[in-house]
């Protein structure tokens, strides 16, 4: 089947074709503010226990589509995390609690760089393709899955810092003091990302989002060398057909870099997902037909009232106005605090006004 043939309203935006309504998913939709999320992770010991096992993975991946498909959820994210790839290669990882996750040991030379592994995603990441393979039988093609990893320069910050950072001494150091280094990293981290990103796709994803958390703390002329030329890197190694015949959209999504707009849509990706400090409606004049946009409410909308959220849906859908290639998400993630109720009525206010929108549009 063929992409132009595809029903799934997300799909199709991707590839700014035309839709009836705006297609909705959500960053981090499966997580700590559903309760019964919190159900499976008590069950499975711990975090990451939970993202290496299928079955549970699974579970929690189609907890959001069963929970909030009546209200128009438009597609699954696979549930994992980012730093399995820097476990696989050879750190450990562990999670802690109120500290986050731990990497050891944190990489401060350049041989411990070179000690690192290439890992096969079919054997050393096997768990996170075991579950592609059981979400896309579960989902049936109710909605599409999408897959995802870190980009280089957030999983470096990781394996640098030894977990998370506010400071990012240890990674700008290198930055400065050791730049062979530091891309020596990256090369690997490009070849292990596209490696992994490749086997979702060849069991069954079908889009892929590359998330670059910490792009946001580079200068310009660092975000461009460390950032986005290996993203771009990876945009051309990966496979765009899918195991289904169809095409495979690539989203970037560069936290806090909004003014690289323009450069990140010349990589080649289909998507470029922004946050809530972009305005929208100036970042579709900017890149044009070059790629379509996801985005971009605040997540802190949905501790307001029911009043309010719907006032900002509409406003934003109007910033994007009736063109092709939008999808609706958040400027980031919901978070462990956010009442699921507020998220029902987030998604039922885009799928009305954006259904009025286009019927508008239309006649």
């Amino acid at each position: 089947m063929a992409i132009e043939d595809s029903n799934h309203l997300f799909l199709r935006a991707c590839l700014r074709q035309p839709v009836n309504r705006t297609p909705v998913w959500i960053m981090r939709q499966a997580g700590r503010y559903l309760p019964e999320y919190r159900q499976v992770r008590a069950q499975a010991g711990d975090f990451l226990a939970l993202c290496k096992n299928p079955e549970l993975a699974t579970t929690v991946t189609l907890q959001p589509v069963e929970r909030f498909g009546r209200f128009g959820l438009d597609a699954a994210i696979l549930f994992s995390d980012i730093l399995v790839i820097p476990e696989a290669m050879g750190q450990n990882l562990r999670f802690s609690t109120g500290e986050g996750p731990l990497l050891e040991p944190p990489l401060t030379r350049a041989a411990e760089i070179e000690k690192l592994r290439r890992p096969d995603p079919e054997t050393d990441l096997g768990f996170v393709m075991q579950a592609v393979d059981e979400i896309r039988r579960i989902l049936n093609d109710r909605v599409p899955l999408i897959g995802f990893s870190g980009s280089p320069w957030t999983l470096a910050t990781y394996m640098v810092e030894g977990g998370s950072s506010k400071t990012f001494s240890r990674i700008k150091g290198m930055l400065y003091d050791a730049p062979d280094t530091l891309h020596r990293l990256q090369d690997r981290l490009v070849d292990c990302v596209a490696d992994y990103l490749n086997a979702q796709i060849r069991h069954g994803a079908q889009a892929v989002q590359i998330f670059d958390t910490w792009g946001g703390v580079l200068s310009p002329r660092d975000f461009r060398e460390f950032s986005l030329t290996p993203m771009a890197r990876i945009v051309e190694r990966l496979d765009r057909i899918g195991s289904d015949g169809q095409r495979v959209p690539v989203i970037l999504f560069a936290k806090g870099c909004g003014a690289f707009l323009e450069e990140m849509a010349s990589t080649g990706c289909d998507v470029l997902g922004i946050d809530w400090t972009t305005d929208l409606g100036k970042a579709r004049r900017r890149v044009g037909v070059s790629t379509a946009l996801q985005g971009n409410m605040d997540p802190a909308l949905l501790y307001a009232s029911e009043d309010r959220i719907r006032q900002e849906v509409r406003e934003l859908l109007e910033a994007f106005g009736p063109h092709p290639g939008h999808i609706f998400n958040l400027g980031h993630g919901m978070a462990p605090d956010m009442d699921p109720d507020r998220l029902a009525i987030l998604l039922t206010a885009v799928a009305e006004e954006s259904s009025r929108i286009h019927r508008d549009t239309k006649s």
